[in-house]
């Protein structure tokens, strides 16, 4: 999908810098206005996120929605929903946080996850960053529980992973 967004945008660095933000937040574009969801988003507020002026917020909408590949992807976007990543000690949730040698690699999540369902730990929520919109891309796990300490030379062990973080 990324491709050909950016194949589409690759002259105009600022359009395509706010075509990222509306993917990265799952925003949507319908009738010359920017969506999560069903909630309007002005585009005063996308062009602060982006470094951009407004009004190239108005024209990458025009660009996007004149271009039938482009109209249908921001026409289908959905924001992924909340993560419990910043709120999970409050709520006595665990967090791991994977960072890959190759994002592309598979097989990481599937390894992770199979490793804590092995422990008897329930997975709550995983996000994944995407390798083309992330400069750094993790994997985050939010558990039912704290992940013990003793389970990060075992993350360390699975193919592809770099580092691991737990809080």
């Amino acid at each position: 999908m990324w491709d050909k967004v950016a194949k589409c945008l690759k002259d105009y660095p600022e359009r395509l810098a706010v075509a990222k933000i509306l993917i990265q937040y799952g925003l949507s574009i319908r009738d010359g206005k920017i969506y999560c969801d069903k909630i309007m988003i002005p585009a005063v507020g996308i062009s602060r996120v982006a470094g951009v002026d407004r009004r190239t917020v108005t024209y990458t909408i025009r660009m996007i929605e004149r271009n039938p590949e482009l109209r249908e992807i921001f026409r289908q976007l959905k924001p992924a929903g909340a993560s419990l990543k910043e709120v999970a000690r409050y709520l006595k949730l665990g967090v791991v946080e994977i960072t890959p040698v190759d994002a592309r690699m598979p097989g990481i999540l599937s390894g992770s996850a199979s490793l804590l369902a092995e422990k008897g730990i329930s997975i709550r929520q995983a996000i994944v960053d995407d390798p083309e919109l992330t400069p750094e891309p993790k994997l985050t796990l939010i558990a039912e529980k704290k992940i013990p300490g003793e389970i990060i030379p075992e993350l360390l062990k699975i193919k592809g992973v770099l580092k691991v973080s737990v809080y």
